[in-house]
């Protein structure tokens, strides 16, 4: 992709874009999407359930959660993953190979550590284990990250996406469902040792995959000379000091310059387009299964409709995703994908307007919902990917992500107090009480009926910038601002 924009797609057929997944490339990111897939329920409502089952109390659990905080902060390190050598390892297998290993290293063994701890008396070991593997696995995330950017050109960038998804949601029902039916016919012991064995799936992979070759444009290179300029600068300050200072200035300095130098105006809409994509689907997602449980649905209902019908649809819809940007490209599938993932949610209003718990409606749009957001995941994976440089591909990559998330979260914490809100205004203010009476909605679910409307009217502020951001990368781009590094 360059700065203004990708290069324009050649006309595919179906059968090119559906073969792409036989690409070993394309292969090789089912496994390593397995990897980063695993640790992130064992540390998170695999372990609440592990704790609980030993009574370890709600407040420490709770407490206990913020060790997913790890996750959103890995921009903060993401510049020592992408320039910092490891001992030996580097040498032998390359800059993102050896950090690969390392973290999945690292949270195998951390992952077998905690097997050995009891919650009732090992609560602050077991605690601090699963911050090493919560650690490992964003650091994994880094490196991993930047590996499929650089190890693929732009073709395949929505293919591996898909494929690493499948892997990621594979790896997640591993370490959820399937970590829960070990605890109950096994012990929670040999649930987490049977995790910490399928470590070895990513350790493998990493040794059997090659290095990508490290690219670097002229303009990047020129940009990195600098750093021998900046160093001569400080030359009368301490040695340490000054060495410290050069190495601030190339890893963390440079990767945000060169974003805004490469895209001008256009990197801050970039910013806010990538902060506001999943907007509606995240701060929908908080009150689901709460709506869901009001709704009188069972927990073995939800479950059964959850991992079946959206691990299957999430599935076909990453890998359509995938085919997809291979045919058209991923610019042209932004405001499209945005569309969908905010109409979706009109789903789940739809069932509470209905206000019963009728299981082939809740069927029905966990489907259509999941496979929206798989084909979604895989073009704006495939959009993220193009939009780094590979010389600073971790800390670009790593910024994107963390921003991804963080205004869904932010807005999502209020959704109960909306939901709240929507339904005591259900009947007191004129215009909702009317709307709901247009519809037929059930007086009882009527501020759920309401809130799904209003998490699906968030998406318009990115379906705006969505098509703003399509026709800028639309536009012939000077040889000049072409995107370096690739």
């Amino acid at each position: 992709m360059s700065a203004s924009g990708p290069a324009p797609v050649p006309a595919r057929n179906w059968r090119d874009s559906l073969a792409i997944y036989a690409h070993p490339r394309v292969v090789t990111f089912l496994f390593l999407g397995f990897s980063a897939g695993l640790p992130f329920l064992l540390v998170f409502s695999t372990l609440s359930a592990w704790l609980r089952a030993f009574g370890v109390s709600r407040t420490a659990i709770g407490f206990i959660s913020w060790i997913g905080i790890t996750y959103s902060i890995k921009f903060v390190w993401s510049p020592v993953v992408d320039r910092v050598p490891l001992p030996f390892l580097t040498r032998r297998l390359g800059r993102r190979r050896s950090w690969m290993l390392l973290a999945q290293t690292c949270i195998g063994l951390g992952l077998l550590a905690m097997s050995f701890c009891d919650p009732r008396t090992d609560l602050w070991w077991l605690a601090a284990f699963a911050v090493v593997v919560a650690f490992s696995s964003a650091t994994q995330d880094i490196a991993l990250d930047a590996f499929r950017i650089e190890a693929t050109d732009e073709t395949l960038q929505g293919a591996t996406a898909a494929t690493y998804q499948l892997g990621y949601r594979i790896a997640v029902l591993a370490a959820g469902a399937g970590a829960l039916y070990i605890a109950e016919f096994g012990s929670w012991p040999a649930a987490y040792i049977t995790m910490a064995a399928l470590a070895l799936v990513g350790i493998v992979t990493t040794l059997a995959i090659a290095e990508p070759e490290k690219r670097v444009a002229a303009g990047t290179a020129e940009r990195e000379g600098k750093i021998a300029q900046f160093a001569d600068r400080y030359s009368g300050l301490p040695p340490a000091l000054r060495e410290t200072l050069v190495w601030i200035y190339g890893a963390i300095v440079c990767p945000f310059v060169d974003f805004f130098a490469r895209f001008g105006w256009l990197a801050v809409v970039l910013l806010a387009f990538i902060g506001l994509f999943r907007l509606s689907d995240i701060a929908m997602g908080v009150m689901a299964n709460p709506f869901y449980i009001d709704m009188g649905f069972s927990l073995q209902q939800i479950a059964n409709v959850s991992k079946i019908f959206g691990f299957v649809m999430s599935i076909l819809g990453a890998l359509l995703g995938g085919a997809l940007v291979f045919r058209l490209g991923a610019s042209r599938l932004l405001a499209p994908s945005v569309f969908l993932i905010a109409v979706s949610n009109l789903l789940f209003s739809w069932l509470a307007i209905i206000g019963r718990p009728d299981p082939l409606v809740l069927a029905t749009a966990i489907s259509i919902d999941n496979l929206v957001t798989g084909m979604a995941g895989s073009v704006f994976i495939a959009f993220l990917s193009g939009l780094t440089n590979t010389a600073y591909t971790a800390t670009q990559y790593a910024l994107f992500t963390s921003i991804m998330t963080l205004p869904g979260k932010i807005i999502g914490g209020f959704s109960g107090v909306i939901v709240d809100w929507l339904q005591s205004s259900a009947r007191d203010v004129p215009a909702f009480a009317a709307l709901l009476d247009a519809v037929g909605a059930a007086p009882k679910f009527g501020g759920f009926a309401l809130f799904f409307a209003y998490t699906a009217l968030l998406g318009l502020p990115a379906l705006i910038l969505a098509v703003i951001v399509r026709r800028h990368f639309e536009k012939e781009t000077p040889p000049s601002a072409r995107k370096e590094g690739q």
